[in-house]
């Protein structure tokens, strides 16, 4: 019994093998033993019992090439076969009994009756005990075989949900395998996605080190998330200063730093630029406006600062100038007046806006034939100023003869000067009425 249940916890064939092997071993060593007696029932049944443990044998052959599971029922027939050994065993003793009995029916003497007597009844005690206990083996038998084909039924049943199951195992596997699959695909995609956002981030990075512009992102919070090298000439920025409040870093600015300007575009949303001077002297141009993401969403403001120091210098070195030129312009006794390249006024003395009896409104941005109701659209004007000037760089004493409204017939002496810049461009043309006389009418 230890060694069936070894082998139905094992499920292996191999041992199922060797149970049913030395199961008939055993039947085989009585069975030749009382098959040797020369009582023809007991040969018969001896016979029966040999056979049944090489049909045993052959089972647990089957064992060894099936399964573990019919190796259980091969282990119980080999029980069975032992059983009908007891059996034998029992009719044996039960023949020997009978025999003797016979021989006394048969009128055989003995010498020691009385002991042969108790003999006698020792040996119908033990027949009568033999009986019973073939009886109680036989119904234990057949109460055993029932309970051999109900567990036979329960593990056919049990056979036919693991083949079930094993055809679920072996669907989930397919399935399993065409989600690896998936999965391998789709892993490549985003291995693919990796090494186009890493290619990604180095350009921007690269992008940022290598622009002159200084750009700061800031979030929502005023808290610094990035920023480019060129912005440390605004603020004193380190990188151990990401996730810090802008208000904690000091500023190079002259005057009020931009945090007003910044939470105002974070307010309103809308862009705001700003020149501001740093301490060292040099100009720049701040521009605020919303950090905008893919979704359209505002997330904080971006803030760049271009330097502007050149044209800072310049357009303050070209409004110098111009004081110096409508200075001199407005020195000169003679009326003067500025045209640029498309015949529009640039400047006029004060002598040419009293003498002319126009005002700087009337007269700067305008074109010159427009000037007065068009009382300067002469002919002789235009000839000088589209044909001949164009020609001649410089053109002294043009005379002009017209008659103005305001003033009557005048005859001007004008000198024309065309400023040009390197390649040859005209920029500005001088008009300088030298002298103006009265006509009389004929």
């Amino acid at each position: 019994a230890g060694l069936s249940l070894f082998v139905l916890n094992s499920s292996a064939p191999f041992f199922a093998l060797l149970t049913g092997l030395f199961a008939t071993h055993v039947i085989m060593s009585f069975t030749d033993y009382y098959t040797s007696t020369k009582h023809k029932p007991v040969q018969e049944i001896a016979a029966a019992a040999k056979s049944g443990a090489g049909t045993n044998l052959i089972a647990g052959l089957g064992v060894g090439m099936e399964s573990a599971v019919i190796g259980v029922l091969v282990v119980a027939a080999s029980i069975a076969a032992l059983t009908v050994y007891d059996m034998t065993k029992a009719l044996d003793k039960g023949i020997r009994i009978r025999d003797v009995a016979l021989l006394r029916k048969s009128g055989g003497k003995s010498a020691s009756a009385p002991a042969d007597q108790q003999h006698v009844e020792q040996l119908e005690r033990e027949l009568a005990y033999a009986r019973e206990n073939q009886q109680a083996t036989t119904e234990e038998q057949q109460a055993f075989n029932e309970e051999l084909k109900s567990t036979n039924e329960e593990l056919q049943s049990t056979n036919e949900e693991l083949q079930s199951s094993n055809e679920e195992l072996e669907t989930a596997k397919e399935e399993l395998q065409s989600l690896n699959e998936e999965m391998v695909t789709v892993n490549s995609e985003l291995n693919a996605k990796i090494e186009q956002m890493s290619d990604i981030q180095n350009d921007v990075k690269n992008l940022m080190d290598s622009s002159s512009i200084g750009t700061l992102f800031i979030d929502h919070h005023l808290f610094i998330r990035r920023y480019t090298p060129a912005t440390v000439k605004i603020y004193r920025v380190i990188p151990s200063d990401i996730g810090r409040p802008l208000a904690d870093i000091k500023s190079n600015i002259e005057g009020n730093d931009l945090l007003a300007e910044l939470q105002t575009v974070l307010d309103t949303l809308i862009p705001i630029e700003r020149e501001v001077r740093t301490t060292d002297g040099a100009w720049y141009l701040a521009r605020m406006q919303p950090y905008r993401t893919l979704d359209n969403v505002i997330a904080g403001v971006v803030l760049t600062s271009t330097t502007v120091t050149d044209y800072k210098l310049a357009s303050e070195a070209v409004k110098r100038a111009q004081v110096l030129a409508e200075g001199i312009i407005n020195t000169v006794s003679e009326p003067l007046i500025v045209l640029d390249s498309a015949l529009q006024v640039v400047s006029a003395g004060r002598s040419f806006y009293r003498h002319f009896r126009v005002t700087p409104e009337d007269t700067v941005g305008r074109k010159i034939y427009d000037l007065g109701n068009g009382q300067w659209a002469i002919p002789a004007l235009r000839e000088l100023l589209e044909n001949i000037l164009p020609q001649k760089q410089v053109m002294d004493g043009y005379v002009v003869e017209h008659d103005f409204p305001s003033l009557g017939p005048r005859r001007m002496v004008l000198n024309a000067r065309r400023i040009v810049t390197a390649p040859g461009d005209t920029e500005l043309i001088l008009l300088a009425m030298v002298a103006i006389e009265p006509l009389e009418k004929s």
